[in-house]
């Protein structure tokens, strides 16, 4: 237990640590350099703490403030509501190779957000979009529960074949609309596709902020349920854990923290399949913990992989769902034969 304590500090620490480390190169390094110094007096001059380390230059202050502080701040909300969003999933499906995109979230967010492409409600606004994209997301997640509902529960294995069907549908409409598309709706469409930080502005972020929270905070309040989940379903019951409530509000809770994550950010995988997973493997199965340390780990991941994408190729951005479909891909055969060799085991 003591050793078990030990690890989880210790985890917990070299994740802050990697966070702000994080956060620091990713507001100093781009197209315009800036000293760490400057970013650190930059960010305390904004809050009204006079210090010497403020940039000389009003441009860069307001570059700060403007572009890479809102990017930054929606880089760590995405991560860490992606990743317990997909530990969530893991927890109620019982199941280490569940993550989001499974109820039919991220698809249906791709086809909201094609359809306000397509019709122009994007092109006046771009909350439209992220409107659509959102409502996408969570109609699409409570279609996958509602057919897979019967009898008054519903059955995981029907949930994740429903979730396929759902899956295909939602693809067979984006295909749709690309059809039916002119060309600069094609092109935007599959931009949004790839995932961006791109351009995220303050209101944004306070958006995802807002329902990333929510999301989170119920998350952990269900944590002890996840555990008499972890015992079978039927231990669960006999537990006083009401299952198929469980699985309603917990589904919910996926479908806020994906659907708020990509309404602003695009599609970006692997992220809630990725960190749930190696937390896991640090830190076990104890779900309070598990999700704090996913939040971390989601936002640690993200951070340094939009550095990724705006350094690697000198003067262009590479799309973030990109490098994380790079690492994830690899990672889940990795992690399916370690699952195969296990007989389905956790870790």
């Amino acid at each position: 237990m003591i050793a078990r304590s030990r690890r989880t500090v210790a985890v917990g620490a070299g994740l802050a640590v990697a966070l702000v480390l994080g956060v620091l190169l990713s507001a100093a390094v781009g197209q315009l350099s800036i000293a760490p110094t400057e970013v650190v007096g930059a960010f305390l001059e904004g809050l009204g703490i006079v210090t010497p380390w403020a940039p000389a230059e009003d441009v860069t202050y307001q570059a700060l403030w403007q572009i890479r502080f809102p990017r930054v701040a929606m880089s760590v909300l995405v991560g860490a509501a992606l990743a317990v969003a997909g530990a969530v999933m893991q927890a109620i499906f019982g199941n280490p190779l569940a993550e989001p995109g499974v109820v039919g979230v991220s698809s249906g967010a791709a086809l909201g957000a094609a359809v306000a492409i397509v019709t122009g409600a994007a092109v006046g606004s771009v909350a439209s979009l992220a409107l659509l994209a959102f409502a996408g997301g969570v109609a699409a997640t409570m279609l996958v529960y509602l057919m897979a509902r019967a009898n008054g529960r519903t059955e995981v294995v029907t949930l994740l074949l429903t979730g396929i069907a759902v899956n295909a549908f939602a693809g067979a409409g984006l295909a749709l609309m690309l059809f039916t598309g002119d060309s600069a709706a094609r092109e935007q469409i599959v931009f949004w596709q790839l995932g961006s930080l791109n351009g995220s502005r303050w209101n944004e972020v306070a958006v995802v902020a807002v329902l990333g929270t929510v999301g989170i905070v119920a998350a952990l309040a269900l944590a002890s349920r996840y555990d008499l989940l972890a015992l079978g379903e039927r231990t669960a019951a006999h537990l006083g854990v009401r299952v198929e409530r469980l699985r309603l509000v917990s589904i919910l809770v996926v479908a806020v923290l994906t659907g708020a994550a990509v309404a602003y950010a695009g599609i970006i995988a692997f992220v809630g399949l990725v960190v749930p997973h190696l937390m896991r493997m640090a830190l076990g199965p104890a779900h309070r913990v598990l999700l704090g340390a996913s939040a971390l780990g989601g936002a640690v991941l993200l951070t340094y992989a939009d550095v990724a994408a705006r350094t690697l190729v000198s003067g262009a951005e590479l799309p973030i769902g990109l490098l994380t479909s790079l690492v994830g891909g690899p990672f889940f055969f990795w992690l399916l034969r370690r699952a195969r060799s296990r007989a389905g085991g956790w870790a």
